[in-house]
């Protein structure tokens, strides 16, 4: 999603059945209006930088209800590196492992076939990270 405007963020909130509080909506708003792909440090950092009452507890427990009602995804891209992607449609991603950055892979680049599936389970949703040095 991309928010132009704090009301349309306000409006995705309440639609996936969240609150939105003046700090969740400053939170959803920096990410989507950014459409990158962040860390928490990072929208801290933004946040912070126009509504200093933020706190990092504060930015977590949003980015785990943001990400729980399917309105961001969580990426651990390597350990100790977590990002958040405002875009939730179905795509990959290719991790830069030098720089630290992540980029989208359209999901047609990566084939993903033959995945044994326990019985009586489906596959719920497929994320792949390419990592790259160099």
């Amino acid at each position: 999603m991309y928010a132009s405007d704090k009301k349309a963020v306000v409006d995705a909130l309440r639609m996936a059945g969240v609150s939105p509080t003046s700090q969740r909506v400053e939170i959803a708003y920096h990410l989507y209006n950014r459409q990158e792909h962040l860390s928490a440090d990072q929208i801290l950092e933004g946040v912070n930088g126009d509504y200093p009452a933020v706190s990092r507890g504060t930015v977590y427990n949003a980015l785990n209800l943001l990400v729980e009602k399917g309105l961001v995804r969580e990426l651990i891209a390597a350990p100790g590196k977590v990002f958040y992607d405002p875009n939730t449609h179905p795509h990959h991603h290719i991790f830069y492992v030098d720089q630290g950055v992540l980029m989208d892979l359209p999901a047609e680049m990566v084939q993903v076939k033959n995945i044994p599936v326990p019985e009586g389970c489906e596959i719920e949703q497929i994320d792949v990270v390419v990592r790259v040095r160099g």
